[in-house]
C-alpha cells in the first residue's frame, strides 16, 4: 500500500493515467492534487514532509522505554490502573485460551505494559515518569479512598514526587518539575 512518500510516484501515475483519456495536466497540478487527496493543503508542505521522514531514516532515533510489571491477577491489575489511576486499556493479548495475559495501559504519555508471563519481569520493579499536575493527580487518586493505598506526595530534589505501589510491589514515581 502506498503512503505520503510515493508522492512523487502517485503524481506521475495519475498525469499518466489522464493523458489516457486525453486529459494533460501539468506535472505540479498532479504534485497538488496528490497532496491534496493525501490530506495537506499543498504539496510543499508534503515535500516537507517527505523529505525530514527520509532524514529520520538515516539517524538511529528512539522513543521513550515502556516499562513491563509482572502481575499475578488481572482482577486487581484492573482495579488499580483501570480503576484507581485512570488509565485505560489500550490492548490486551493472550497466545490462547486459558493463557497469561499481557496488555498496555496508558493515561496521556505514560504507558506501561503488564504481563502475567514469568519471565518477561520481576515484580518490585520501579518506574519513574514526569508529568504536570501530580497536585491534581494526587486530589483525584485521594478523592477514591482506595483502600490499599493512600499515596502522599514529597518534595525531591528534582521536582515534586508522588509514589504509588500496584498490589504486586511495582512502583511509579510520577514527579512534576517545580
Amino acid at each position: 500500500m502506498r503512503d505520503f512518500r510515493d508522492a512523487k510516484l502517485m503524481a506521475r501515475t495519475l498525469k499518466a493515467e489522464l493523458a489516457k483519456s486525453k486529459l494533460d495536466i501539468s506535472h505540479s497540478l498532479a504534485l497538488e492534487l496528490v497532496a491534496k487527496q493525501l490530506g495537506v493543503d499543498q504539496w510543499n508542505i508534503l515535500a516537507a514532509r517527505i523529505e525530514a521522514d527520509e532524514q529520520q531514516d538515516t539517524e538511529a532515533a528512539f522513543q521513550p522505554p515502556i516499562p513491563i510489571f509482572r502481575i499475578f491477577d488481572v482482577d486487581k491489575a484492573m482495579e488499580f490502573y483501570r480503576d484507581y489511576l485512570g488509565f485505560s486499556v489500550d490492548f490486551e493479548h493472550r497466545f490462547g485460551e486459558n493463557f497469561p495475559l499481557y496488555c498496555q495501559v496508558s493515561r496521556g504519555d505514560c504507558i506501561l505494559h503488564l504481563s502475567e508471563h514469568a519471565g518477561d519481569a520481576s515484580p518490585g520493579a520501579k518506574a519513574f515518569t514526569w508529568m504536570r499536575g501530580v497536585k491534581v493527580f494526587h486530589a483525584e487518586l485521594t478523592a477514591k479512598d482506595y483502600r490499599y493505598l493512600k499515596p502522599g506526595l514529597e518534595e525531591a530534589p528534582w521536582g515534586l514526587q508522588m509514589t504509588v505501589t500496584d498490589p504486586f510491589s511495582n512502583r511509579i514515581a510520577f514527579c512534576e518539575k517545580v
